[in-house]
């Protein structure tokens, strides 16, 4: 026969209170390689999606805040385009096998993010990521 723990609140007041310190503690639990996040839940008595809420919170990153809501990054027009191919007569070229297509998504918090293809030039992505990030001199 086994014995099970019982928590039993008398109090009248129904909420309980969580110290930053408990919830960081529950949200760096989840983190660990292999965390079963319902067993951690389930063992501080609470929901999942309440772990789910601290660790929102608790893992946003801050961005020092500046004095203009926006910044004007300058851009320059080039007019060295391609020269245009002529159009082949004949019978059309065969379809290319279309991939599915894949997106990645950079978010650098308070809602700012930038959304790319998965098979960007990686040092145009840099350059992109530079001025975003305002590292360009």
């Amino acid at each position: 026969m086994t014995k099970h723990q019982i928590e039993v609140i008398t109090s009248v007041e129904r909420r309980r209170r969580w110290s930053q310190e408990d919830k960081e503690r529950l949200v760096a639990a989840c983190l660990e390689p292999g965390a079963v996040l319902s067993e951690i839940a389930r063992a501080a008595g609470i929901h999942v999606s309440q772990l789910f809420r601290w660790r929102k919170e608790l893992c946003q990153i801050e961005e020092p805040r500046t004095e203009t809501a926006s910044t004007l990054v300058p851009v320059v027009v080039s007019e060295a385009a391609l020269p245009a191919s002529p159009i082949p007569s004949g019978p059309p070229a065969p379809l290319q096998s279309r991939r599915k297509r894949s997106d990645v998504t950079i978010e650098f918090g308070r809602d700012r993010r930038i959304r790319v293809d998965s098979d960007i030039d990686t040092d145009a992505l840099g350059r992109i990521l530079d001025v975003v990030l305002g590292r360009v001199v």
